[in-house]
């Protein structure tokens, strides 16, 4: 069964290398994680998967990578600088700070039971910084709190550039950044994390029915990387709940260790933020109640050749986070099984695109030069596959590697032996992950049956 508390994960992930709290030697950095080796290419894994769904398999998307760094100007008529903002209440007696719209009991302190708390009051979750050497109001940029703005401010960029017509979409991944008032949970909630994010552009009218298909589509991705749709919640947020752009939201929420919450917004933003940045507003029938923008120098609009007018399409956007969907993948994958020798082995039950290592060799013996010299042939030539990370694990204990490789989630472990040297086949024995079952192929086979067990 899946991981049932967040415990197993993090101890797990820290002892074999996926995920460490930041400058932990110096006791550590809270909201803030580094990947480590298999972290890194779990998450690249899981970041390829969404690329590839997205614009690879797509006629109608294209990529885009914008800075982090951001234009004040951006954030003013996206309104960031106005309503980007949690409830911020202060312990006077502990100096515990809490997020006012989660707190267990209103009127006492979370940490000590105070009732002496301030009142809530509005705290801005953006990163400010300066630009350039001078630091004064002209200077003021941010570090983004999400991807999509930047899609929305080059919107008019990638259509000239590509000449596309809607329905189009524009995605995007990239690291955003909130200064949470309380980050907790492992990597659920962090200062600085990865999102995945689309900005899909329609007719007015077409909204409707295109948000509902891609809440279906959102639905079979998470099931092809394990996330299974009976742990999803479908959260059709109520009109009281919705932020202030949005005309409709489903939030798909997953049963993470520590509660059910969300895992992916797929919202209906209107004309909303187009409508923000672009200039002559009055000009474009907009639906949204806009910032009136007296600096943009671009209409962000497309001309209907039907009806010969300009329009300010509507945008759907699922957007998800990388690190979020990660602890949902290895709470999903994380399994503890009993074995018939009274024992018990952990396994991460990944899907073998996301898994880290895709195949382990193993010499049975890591001193015996000829066996070693050939499970390093078979490793080099496996490589060349382009199947992903193959791993040489010379360690001299089959077993302890096999444990080891479970743990990690690497779908087939390669065994070396003598059989491999001294017969004229040169045999190799494949080991499943899963189910544990071995079976023996020659070396001249184990290139196509690799092939097809990845495609």
């Amino acid at each position: 069964m899946p991981a049932t508390n967040m415990n197993q994960l993090v101890s797990l992930c820290k002892r074999r290398g996926f995920i460490f709290q930041s400058a932990d030697i110096y006791g550590g950095l809270k909201g803030a994680y580094d990947y480590g080796p298999l972290g890194a290419e779990l998450k690249k894994n899981l970041k390829d998967a969404w690329w590839r769904a997205m614009v690879y398999e797509r006629d109608d998307v294209e990529g885009m990578d914008g800075s982090i760094i951001g234009h004040q100007k951006i954030f003013h008529y996206s309104g960031h600088t106005e309503t980007f903002n949690d409830p911020l209440v202060d312990c006077k007696a502990c100096n515990h700070r809490m997020r006012a719209d989660q707190m267990k009991d209103h009127k006492k302190c979370d940490s000590c039971g105070s009732t002496d708390i301030t009142e809530p009051r509005d705290f801005n979750l953006m990163f400010k910084t300066h630009i350039g050497p001078v630091q004064d109001d002209a200077s003021i940029g941010y570090l983004r709190p999400e991807t999509a703005q930047h899609i929305f401010v080059n919107f008019k960029n990638i259509v000239d550039s590509t000449n596309r017509k809607a329905p189009f979409g524009i995605a995007q991944q990239g690291r955003a950044f909130r200064n949470e008032i309380v980050a907790r949970n492992f990597i659920f909630r962090v200062r600085e994390f990865e999102q995945m994010e689309l900005e899909y552009f329609v007719k007015p009218g077409e909204d409707e029915t295109c948000h509902d298909k891609w809440l279906e589509n959102r639905l079979k991705w998470w099931d092809a990387q394990g996330v299974s749709r009976d742990k999803i919640h479908v959260l059709d947020v109520p009109p009281e709940d919705l932020a202030h752009y949005s005309k409709r939201t489903y939030d798909l929420e997953y049963e993470f260790p520590h509660g059910v919450e969300e895992l992916e917004g797929i919202a209906n933003r209107t004309d909303y933020d187009l409508g923000n940045h672009s200039k002559n507003q009055e000009e474009l029938n907009l639906t949204a109640k806009v910032h009136p923008n007296t600096d943009s120098n671009t209409k962000m609009a497309l001309f209907d050749d039907t009806e010969k007018r300009w329009y300010v399409p509507f945008c759907i956007e699922p957007s998800a986070g990388v690190d979020r969907g990660i602890l949902a993948v290895l709470t999903e994958a994380y399994t503890e099984e009993a074995l018939d020798n009274g024992k018990t082995r952990i396994v991460l039950k990944l899907k073998k695109h996301l898994s880290p290592i895709k195949v382990a060799v193993i010499p049975l013996k890591k001193n015996h030069e000829a066996i070693v010299t050939r499970a390093m042939e078979i490793k080099s030539d496996l490589m060349k596959l382009g199947i992903g990370r193959v791993f040489f694990e010379n360690i001299g204990n089959v077993g302890k590697a096999y444990r080891r490789h479970d743990e990690v989630g690497t779908p087939l472990c390669i065994t070396i032996d003598f059989n491999s040297i001294e017969q004229e086949e040169s045999p190799v024995t494949l080991r499943d992950r899963d189910t544990m079952e071995q079976i023996t192929l020659p070396r001249k086979e184990l290139k196509a049956y690799l092939l097809k067990y990845f495609q």
